[in-house]
């Protein structure tokens, strides 16, 4: 009796072993701060109904996920689910095989993405990642200030009529433009969106193929020449140069400056990093597309934005894409709309966003003629971040926008 006691003692012991060996737990690592309430509750909501898995989800500034997501994807304890604007850095992972193809995994429930969201995410027909939501950047403005310069902002149609602007402001005493350009990457869009309003939508294309001399044809040394001609006008606040993103946007929120060209998730991140917590009022904050350029081939309705998401890594738990799933329900990503955090890239969610500006720009990112990936994304790492680079440094005047077009070129040629 007392073998058999043993021997079943030891049999439930063999139990508890492999149930607890079948415990799993999803990191997941991402930079988007305002969304990590909203998905630390969509992962509540999915280990309530999957015991023994825990989805541990841990958010790291934009500049510092950039930088060590490359020594993380080497590692062996790299996280499961990492963020992603997708482009030419997505393509770059997925060389390195550092990324799983989830194709098969999320067949049944590709059809619940918008397609073009769902296109960014895939490589040479495969799928490597999941879209979460889609983003625009625009003008947003203090409408007080505008209102104290006297501008209306109906009528700001051209580059022409955003300088004039600038001009205004400065002449009533307000910093015109807030500018993160700490970080780089916030400057970029200044570029970015000239270089698209100049070139119309096969721009890039035709650069990457080389054609009329590639990145230093004359739309992109125009672009430089434009940016440098908003440079001289000196409409950035103090210390522009030093000053990193997050306390931009709280500078924006502040007061501290009229306009910041950045993307929608600005509506979320101003108030809480303002002084107080707060922010501009939601009804004080307005937003404009990018103005054309006489003579350019893009329209208004190009937008420049992203389809940011997640990526499984190489090795993870089939827990990891099962999550994803879960994830991308309708009834979970209404939850991210409904409290603003962005603009879900599931399709029929749109009745759930209740931001009147949040709602605008998704239709705006429908209607659009052409939708951009950021440049510094689409472009590649090595590439990209030299578009930063060169961004700044016209805007600081350390550079030409001739040897800017040329740096970016030289970088596509040694990418």
């Amino acid at each position: 009796m007392l073998i058999k006691t043993l021997a079943g003692a030891a049999f439930a012991a063999v139990l508890s072993m492999g149930a607890a060996s079948a415990d799993v737990t999803i990191h997941l690592l991402h930079v988007d701060l305002p969304s990590d309430p909203v998905w630390k509750q969509i992962a509540a909501d999915y280990m309530k109904s999957h015991p023994g898995v825990t989805i541990s989800i841990d958010y790291l500034e934009n500049e510092a996920f950039k930088a060590k997501l490359p020594t993380l994807l080497q590692s062996s304890d790299r996280p499961n689910i990492v963020y992603s604007w997708a482009g030419g850095v997505l393509r770059a992972q997925v060389a390195a095989g550092y990324i799983e193809d989830i194709t098969d995994a999320m067949a049944d429930i590709k059809d619940k993405f918008y397609p073009a969201a769902l296109k960014s995410y895939l490589v040479d027909g495969h799928l490597y990642g999941v879209p979460v939501q889609l983003s625009q950047v625009a003008l947003f403005y203090n409408k007080a200030y505008f209102a104290k310069a006297g501008i209306d902002a109906a009528t700001i149609k051209t580059w022409d009529d955003f300088l004039g602007a600038v001009k205004k402001l400065k002449s009533a005493g307000i910093t015109p433009i807030v500018m993160g350009g700490g970080e780089k990457w916030p400057l970029h869009f200044f570029w970015s969106y000239l270089v698209m309003r100049l070139g119309g939508s096969d721009v890039l294309l035709n650069a990457e193929a080389g054609k009329d001399d590639g990145f230093k044809s004359p739309v992109f040394v125009e672009a430089g020449a434009h940016l440098k001609e908003l440079a001289t006008l000196d409409p950035f606040q103090a210390g522009w140069l030093s000053t990193m993103f997050p306390a931009s946007t709280g500078m924006f929120g502040d007061g501290k400056g009229a306009i910041d060209l950045m993307g929608n998730w600005l509506l979320a991140m101003q108030g809480p990093n303002a002084a107080d917590g707060k922010g501009l009022p939601s009804d004080q904050i307005g937003f404009l597309p990018f103005p054309t350029l006489p003579g350019g081939k893009g329209e208004v309705t190009d937008t420049l934005g992203g389809s940011q998401g997640f990526l499984v890594t190489k090795g993870s738990p089939k827990e990891a894409v099962d999550f994803l799933k879960f994830f991308s329900q309708e009834k979970e990503q209404e939850l991210a709309a409904a409290k603003g955090a962005y603009i879900p890239a599931v399709k029929g969610t749109q009745a759930a966003i209740a931001d009147p500006r949040f709602r605008q720009i998704s239709e705006n990112i429908a209607a659009s003629t052409w939708h951009q990936n950021f440049f510094d994304q689409d472009l590649g790492p090595s590439v990209g971040r030299v578009v930063n680079d060169i961004s700044v440094a016209i805007a600081a005047g350390q550079t030409t926008p001739e040897d800017g077009a040329a740096a970016v070129q030289d970088a596509w040629d040694q990418r």
